[in-house]
This record gives C-alpha cells, sequence and structure tokens, in this order.
C-alpha cells in the first residue's frame, strides 16, 4: 500500500492519496511511517524530475497540492516536533521583489521533503529576515529575486545576520532568475538553486 500511495503522489492522483492515506493509519500505521515510506519519497521523486526537466511546473504543483492533503490527514497523529525532521527554512522574496511564483515552488518542494517552511512572502527586510531566524531558530535561509535591482538585498540580509551574531548558526541560499553561482559565492552563500528541484537538493546537504 505505501508503493500505490507513492505512486499516487507522483501521479497527482488527490482521491487515491488521500484514501491510501487513511487506510494505512486505519491499520495502525504511525504518522511518521506514512511520511517516511510513502509521502516524502514520492515527493523525491518528483523533485529529481523537476531537476532533470522530465516534469514540469503544473505537474509538480499538483503534487505538492496532493502531498499537503495527504499532511493535512496526519498531522492529528503526529507527535510534537517530528514535522521538523530535517529542520527549518524561512524562505522569502527579498525587498523591493514582489516574484514569489519560483519561491513558493520551492517552499512546497521543501515541505515535501520534510523541511518546516515559514514562508515569509514578497518584499521581505532584512531585519524581517533576521528576526523570523531567531523566532523559528532556523537552519536555513532562503531567498528569492527576480529583479536586479534587488540583488544587493540579498548581501544586506547575510550581512545583518552577521551583525547579529547568527551567521554562524544559518545556512543561506540563494536563487531567482538573475543569480548565478558566482553571485552567490560573491556575497557569501552558501548554497544557491538554479531551479526548484536543484534547490531542494541542495538544501538537503546543507541540512545533511
Amino acid at each position: 500500500m505505501n508503493d500505490q500511495l507513492r505512486q499516487a503522489i507522483i501521479d497527482g492522483n488527490e482521491a487515491t492519496a488521500t484514501a491510501m492515506t487513511q487506510a494505512l493509519l486505519a491499520t495502525g500505521a504511525s504518522a511518521r511511517e506514512i511520511l517516511d515510506s510513502a509521502l516524502l519519497p514520492g515527493m523525491e521523486v518528483v523533485g529529481v524530475r523537476m531537476r532533470d526537466g522530465d516534469c514540469f511546473i503544473p505537474e509538480v504543483l499538483l503534487s505538492a497540492r496532493v502531498m499537503q492533503a495527504c499532511l493535512d490527514l496526519l498531522r492529528p497523529h503526529m507527535a510534537a516536533g517530528e514535522q521538523a525532521g530535517m529542520g527549518v527554512v524561512v524562505l522569502g522574496t527579498v525587498e523591493g521583489d514582489l516574484h514569489d511564483i519560483g519561491k513558493n515552488l520551492v517552499g512546497m518542494l521543501l515541505s515535501g521533503a520534510g523541511f518546516e517552511v515559514v514562508n515569509l512572502g514578497t518584499g521581505v527586510t532584512a531585519a524581517d529576515f533576521v528576526a523570523a531566524v531567531r523566532e523559528h531558530e532556523a537552519s536555513i535561509v532562503g531567498m528569492s529575486a527576480l529583479l536586479t535591482t534587488t540583488l544587493p538585498h540579498m548581501a544586506e540580509t547575510i550581512a545583518a545576520l552577521e551583525a547579529e551574531g547568527l551567521r554562524a548558526s544559518v545556512k543561506v541560499m540563494v536563487g531567482g532568475a538573475p543569480v548565478t553561482a558566482a553571485y552567490a559565492d560573491e556575497i557569501g552563500a552558501d548554497g544557491y538553486g538554479a531551479n526548484a528541484g536543484m534547490a531542494v537538493e541542495r538544501a538537503k546537504e546543507l541540512a545533511g
């Protein structure tokens, strides 16, 4: 049944996935077991396919929505702290930039990979990022930008984390159309993803 649930996540079949999740719970499977043996492996396949160009954003969004529906069923059965197995990621589009489709997709895939995601939305200031890292004890900060004019705010945020004594305890990832690996290195970021699938792979490396 785990294999069927995993495939339903990959296929984006919500009716089958939620029915399987409920059936597994009824047989006595724990929420953690269902998450680790079916839901996360299913989203892992989706993430790899997106990274490799074998599936596209509408398919990924569909699988992420199905994953979320299953998580909603599991949540009442999960012990405190079980949902944050990979750590907390604070995500946001930097100050002055209102583009969030790519950032939201990364957030969905990170949730599917077992991270607890705090999505701050768009136009997030350096101070907002710092406050969120402190409040949620984040292990990773993810910054997105689509406008080249807003890129300097990424460096400002890293400087603010350093000034507040938080930089050593948090990894910083950056992404967005104008962002390159060279720029990420230039501003002292720890990771860069050319697309959502690659961003999630890098986040897992950093968390590991």
